[in-house]
């Protein structure tokens, strides 16, 4: 066995350990993303007997990103199962639209009708997604390195932005595109606009906008995260990004808030806010990424 194979089946092993934190398990998930290939890939499919929704989801995210089209029996499992919890249906949805092969039309058009909302509106943008990708030869990643739901809206006015994005009536698909437009624009005046997206519309939209305002890591959004954190009549998938969105930022008053919601009674909450403080503590140390291979293959 190689030294890449013998590390890449110890970082499974840690991922596939229940009795291991799970902030040292999502750093090796992270890890096994940025290596890629067929074992890695296998070790993150085998961990989806987990019960956890949070790690769950973050699973088909990880799968997702790496556009393997190898994934896609796991996650058409995963959608199809409708005993799993909505989050983690929706994000293996997000995953088969992200690794964008028109093979998978028909298993998302099932499920454009599913009860859960959040899997529903995931399923339309996958279908949306793949179609316009097989139309227009553009897929580059991201500028902060990741494959998004929908690509950017080419618009830099942020007033026709925010109009767009806070709009209910405007396909859900468009509402996306400027949301990502205003990411990328990166102003005070586009994340604030971002910031009025986290208490408009459905939670698949709001919880979207507390990611990217993660990605953005800009301290002018933290009282809107904090607020919607909060704010337990928001769907728990919202509540958990605005966790994570933090953990990115990651000052002082980000370590405080999120050890306030350490003992939630979602555990999905719970689970987020101790990753976002682990993520926090590597943000603000010296470690060179999160994801850190040797440190985990030492700890195995």
């Amino acid at each position: 066995m190689t030294h890449l194979a013998d590390k890449v089946k110890a970082i499974g092993k840690v991922l596939n350990d229940p009795e291991r934190p799970l902030k040292e398990r999502f750093r090796a998930l992270f890890t096994l993303k940025n290596i890629g290939g067929h074992s890695a890939l296998e070790a993150i499919s085998d961990c989806f007997q987990d019960s956890s929704a949070l790690l769950k989801h973050e699973l088909a995210y990880c799968l997702g990103q790496m556009q393997d089209p190898e994934a896609l029996p796991v996650l058409y499992g995963i959608l199809s199962n409708l005993e799993e919890h909505p989050m983690v249906r929706h994000e293996a949805g997000e995953a088969i639209g992200a690794i964008c092969n028109e093979n998978s039309l028909p298993i998302l058009k099932r499920f454009i009708d599913d009860p859960a909302p959040e899997v529903s509106e995931t399923c339309q943008l996958a279908i949306q997604r793949i179609e316009w990708f097989s139309k227009n030869n553009d897929r580059k990643k991201s500028v902060y390195n990741t494959v998004d739901p929908t690509p950017s809206l080419d618009l830099s006015d942020v007033k026709s932005l925010k109009e767009i994005l806070l709009n209910d009536e405007i396909d859900l698909f468009d509402r996306y595109k400027a949301m990502f437009a205003l990411r990328d624009i990166n102003s005070p005046e586009s994340i604030l606009a971002l910031c009025e997206g986290l208490f408009v519309g459905g939670a698949l939209f709001r919880h979207e906008i507390a990611f990217v305002l993660g990605q953005l890591q800009n301290e002018i959004s933290i009282p809107h995260l904090i607020k919607a954190l909060e704010d337990l009549s928001q769907n728990e998938m919202v509540r958990h990004e605005c966790a994570e969105a933090l953990g990115s930022i990651a000052n002082e008053e980000c370590f405080n808030i999120l050890r306030v919601f350490l003992n939630d009674e979602s555990r999905v909450v719970r689970e987020s806010c101790d990753v976002a403080l682990d993520m926090a503590d590597y943000a603000m140390s010296n470690e060179f990424q999160y994801a850190n291979t040797a440190l985990l293959v030492q700890s195995v």
